[in-house]
């Protein structure tokens, strides 16, 4: 059949008089290789398609050797505990939740819109895989998580840890203070909670202490330790007071919401700076709203929005050199429609992008 359509004065398309009104058709409305059962790869492919356990199909590289072979800059390390709950728990399948959420590109494709960068052409990234952790075997866990990221940390790549609950900071901040020694580290901790308990019913490992047993064992200086999003009814009065006994520096919703998000994140960056020459960087997803991120064991309201938190990890990220960094308490079992995954997901996304923005930069 004709087209309907003729060109007009000007250039204008125009319907032209047909004797029969025009007709809807799809044809050719795909494009192929010459091989269909070749013409896409596993990264090429859809998320769900062709999934072999990585976070973003990225090779694995999950002992000492192959993450050398790889020369890494960053590797994706699972620490799957939430035996230091006190809460809901569910964490403990937080690695994989993270790993398996929706995305809409390829890893080969990958470009962040917010920085102008294809993370994956300037970084290489791989998946080192899981600390060999059990159940029931608490104190292993935190050993064995222990020694994955410091075997991670020293084969060279920055290691980006996925919880797991909080608890699992105390040993992964250590093991990266320990790899860059006599560097001192500072950390920016993003979370509704303190986590400077004394205790937890008589366990001092629990997911409300590792900032406690972090600085107390003096793997980080108290000053050096800035705690962002702060908020709700714990902990007590005395632990704020062992907090400024100790130096800690922190900015509260309160704070955030005064003076914005932009300003706060500053400061923070400058205190963590001030003395170390490096940053340990800990997300908690329960600093978002639970509105936005609700699979979560301890959430409290009134948390910081989500593009809130992804646009302070790419200023973190963009302006310190990063030497590790965790994203834990992820429950996918509460969560509703992956969203607290995905967040969770671009969080971890977010701070590759800007580390590839950093390298871009440089060369």
């Amino acid at each position: 059949m004709a087209s309907p359509w003729r060109s007009g004065p000007h250039g204008v398309w125009e319907a032209s008089r047909v004797s029969e009104p025009p007709d809807f058709r799809l044809e050719h409305s795909e494009l192929h290789g010459d091989d269909e059962f070749t013409e896409y790869t596993t990264t090429d492919l859809p998320y769900y398609s062709d999934w072999r356990g990585s976070f973003e199909k990225l090779p694995w590289a999950a002992d000492d050797d192959a993450l050398r072979a790889a020369g890494a800059d960053v590797a994706i390390v699972g620490a799957p505990l939430d035996e230091g709950t006190s809460s809901r728990p569910g964490a403990r399948f937080g690695p994989r939740a993270i790993r398996m959420a929706p995305t809409a590109w390829g890893s080969d494709s990958a470009w962040s819109i917010q920085l102008d960068v294809e993370p994956y052409e300037h970084l290489t990234v791989v998946d080192a895989g899981d600390a060999p952790v059990v159940p029931t075997r608490f104190e292993r866990a935190l050993r064995v998580i222990h020694e994955k990221v410091f075997r991670v940390a020293s084969a060279g790549p920055v290691p980006i840890v996925l919880g797991g609950d909080h608890s699992i900071t105390y040993p992964s901040a250590a093991a990266v203070a320990r790899h860059v020694w006599p560097r001192k580290v500072g950390i920016v901790h993003f979370d509704a909670h303190a986590d400077t308990g004394a205790d937890q019913w008589g366990n001092l490992y629990g997911h409300g202490e590792p900032m406690r047993r972090l600085i107390e064992e003096g793997w980080v200086a108290g000053p050096n330790f800035v705690q962002v999003g702060l908020r709700g009814y714990w902990p007590e009065r005395e632990t704020w007071g062992w907090m400024r006994e100790q130096g800690l520096r922190w900015h509260t919703m309160v704070e955030i919401e005064q003076r914005g998000s932009e300003a706060v994140i500053a400061d923070a960056i400058a205190e963590a700076l001030d003395g170390p020459d490096c940053v340990y960087l800990s997300v908690d997803i329960d600093v978002v709203d639970p509105g936005m991120a609700p699979g979560t064991g301890t959430p409290e309201s009134g948390g910081m929005l989500a593009r809130e938190l992804l646009r302070a990890v790419r200023q973190v990220v963009e302006r310190v050199d990063l030497v590790g960094m965790d994203v834990v308490e992820v429950s996918p079992p509460y969560d509703h429609a992956e969203v607290t995954a995905i967040l969770a997901h671009r969080t971890v996304m977010e701070a590759i992008s800007a580390l590839a923005a950093r390298r871009a930069s440089s060369r």
